[in-house]
């Protein structure tokens, strides 16, 4: 498996391309934005068939281009089963804010340890709540080498705001704490925003550390 990941939308999300170069297919993981320039990428950059789409949560700037993608395809969108509010709402995945009224209904709903195979890889579902309340991870493997996308969860360094609806500090830590960082020292992290980082990287500097052994809290920057 090879990952390519694109920076796309307002937001500056990254839209990363899952590629199994033996099947000619991919999995795209958070499709931010521009749809035809996706459609142009996978089929003309990458030479690639996307085979489904995962979302790491129903946030605007990580489903924009999420529908349209999965019709020209004929694929499957997958997101976490707790998250089907914040994908239907305008509100809760604020698009409302951007004047966009965006809203996804229709999604195959993934649980916590599901282990859905898509273009040749199995991906391992993480419930990891608290940016909002039914994001996941997904873990998988390249070539023996672990990697998990994390969305908004965990950055490097820093981790993902918690004021939007439904959004919970502790909840967030927790997923941290007690999910990602139980993951192996040597997985590779592909954050929602922002550059790749490691999970024993961030067990030494991440803030959610010694936030977390003050018993305080904050919201990132």
């Amino acid at each position: 498996m090879k990952i390519k990941k694109y920076t796309m939308g307002v937001m500056q999300t990254n839209v990363y391309f899952a590629l199994n170069e033996e099947h000619g297919e991919c999995v795209v993981i958070d499709p931010a934005a521009n749809a035809v320039k996706l459609i142009d990428i996978a089929e003309n950059i990458l030479r690639t068939k996307p085979a489904a789409i995962l979302l790491t949560h129903g946030h605007f700037d990580h489903i924009l281009a999420a529908q349209e993608l999965a019709a020209h395809f004929g694929i499957r969108i997958y997101a976490g089963e707790k998250e089907r509010e914040t994908l239907a709402s305008p509100d809760e995945n604020l698009s409302r804010n951007f004047n966009l009224d965006i809203s996804i209904t229709e999604f195959t709903p993934l649980r916590d340890g599901d282990t859905p195979e898509l273009a040749g890889a199995c991906f391992r579902v993480l419930e990891t709540p608290g940016h909002t309340p039914g994001g996941v991870s997904y873990f998988t493997e390249n070539e023996g080498k672990p990697l998990v996308f994390t969305g908004d969860t965990l950055f490097q360094e820093s981790f993902g705001r918690t004021d939007f609806p439904g959004g919970s500090e502790k909840q967030l830590f927790d997923s941290i704490r007690n999910r990602l960082f139980t993951l192996p020292e040597e997985t590779m992290v592909y954050p929602g925003h922002e550059s790749e980082t490691m999970i024993s990287h961030e067990k030494k500097y991440n803030p959610v550390v010694y936030l977390s052994q003050l018993g305080a809290g904050g919201i990132s920057i």
